[in-house]
């Protein structure tokens, strides 16, 4: 039997080349390079990659467990639900989208393909969806995450109606007997298990700290000693690192290591955390090394493009993939984009599911995703406005 399952890529879909995963590759090296002789620097990465994990990492591990966990819970067949849904599938196909992740989403894909689904239920979905970064923005500002994800299954089923209104239900559908493979980054390489089992030791103390963290609990002069005064840090810089490593450096590797825990919700969550905390880290780096480096804010960047940002952010929405539509919520997170622009991105993301829409159905693809700029840079503007 066929159950949702968030995040996992269809049988057949296979990675994708990573020509961008060797740029990050070497400027991690150039970044630990430079650390190694100016110690200034070095602090700057060990504080941000430390802030990353125990403010972020954490709390996206813990809403990860919880929402996996349930998921697997209550697993039921999806396609064959949606398939027999008649008029209510646009709806339940914005509703898969706007679930954390990109597995609903790419689960409307393939069946508009096959013939199960009508375009407007493609629409709604990728209308809906917000990818991995939804995980992130619920971690850190669940009512933002939940407002944002009801956004997006409003917005996402009443365009759906409309255009299966205007075009039909079989509007652009290839043949599926022709499609080519897709080529997506929901399949996370896994670690060695023994790569894993550190892994889940240190989150255990990480979410204890984010949690402490978050009130404002400053544990380093608790546990300072003689080796250093920022035992905390050390380790959060520490998991950070290892999350980061987990997630870049098994794309290098060709054999997969299949030794993976026996769990599939740790497995799924150690893989997304790191997939999220990867983005998230690159975010943060940027900041605060520009900072470091020229001395100016990135906030102050965005200040001066003022009423471009939103738009800004819906064009960014339209590429594929989860790793940009990460860096825009972390922006919005960190105060330096408004929240207008984090509504226009969240509406005119794919995530993930953009890779085998575009595979399967490129017209399809193409054409829903700049349908969904429509409602994205109306909501964007309409908040902006209102909050002006």
């Amino acid at each position: 039997m066929t159950t949702l399952s968030l995040n996992k890529a269809p049988v057949g879909i296979a990675t994708r080349p990573a020509p961008l995963y060797w740029a990050l590759l070497f400027v991690a090296l150039t970044l630990a390079i430079w650390s190694l002789t100016d110690a200034n620097f070095a602090q700057v990465i060990i504080s941000t990659i430390a802030d990353a994990y125990l403010q972020v990492t954490t709390f996206v591990a813990a809403t990860l467990l919880i929402f996996y966990g349930l998921e697997r819970l209550f697993g039921f067949n999806a396609v064959k639900y949606l398939s027999r849904s008649g008029a209510w599938q646009v709806p339940l196909a914005a509703a898969l989208g706007a679930l954390p992740g990109c597995g609903g989403a790419i689960i409307v894909v393939t069946n508009y393909v096959s013939g199960r689904l009508s375009f407007g239920a493609v629409l709604a979905t990728l209308t809906a969806t917000m990818g991995d970064a939804a995980f992130l923005l619920i971690a850190k500002e669940p009512l933002t995450g939940l407002m944002i994800m009801a956004i997006g299954l409003v917005v996402g089923t009443i365009t759906g109606y409309i255009v299966d209104a205007l075009h039909g239900k079989d509007f652009l559908r290839p043949d599926a007997s022709d499609a080519p493979e897709a080529q997506t980054d929901t399949q996370r390489k896994e670690a060695p298990q023994f790569v894993n089992r550190i892994w889940l030791i240190a989150i255990v103390p990480g979410i204890i700290i984010g949690v402490l963290g978050a009130f404002q609990i400053d544990l380093d002069p608790v546990f300072a000693n003689q080796l250093t005064d920022q035992p905390v840090t050390l380790f959060g810089f520490m998991a950070g690192l290892l999350c980061f490593s987990m997630w870049l450096l098994p794309r290098f590797i060709k054999k997969n290591s299949h030794s993976a825990p026996s769990s599939a919700v740790l497995r799924q969550t150690i893989a997304d955390t790191n997939f999220v905390t990867g983005w998230v880290i690159i975010a943060f780096l940027i900041f605060e090394v520009s900072l470091h480096v020229t001395g100016y804010e990135l906030a102050q960047l965005f200040d001066g493009l003022a009423i471009w940002v939103p738009l800004i952010a819906v064009v960014i929405g339209l590429l594929p993939g989860c790793g940009p539509q990460v860096l825009v919520t972390s922006l919005y997170l960190a105060g330096i984009v408004p929240l207008s622009a984090q509504i226009g991105n969240a509406i005119s993301n794919d995530g993930d599911a953009l890779f085998p829409a575009i595979a399967l159905a490129p017209k399809a693809a193409l054409v829903a995703t700049l349908y969904s700029t429509i409602p994205a840079l109306l909501l964007a503007y309409g908040w902006y406005f209102y909050q002006a």
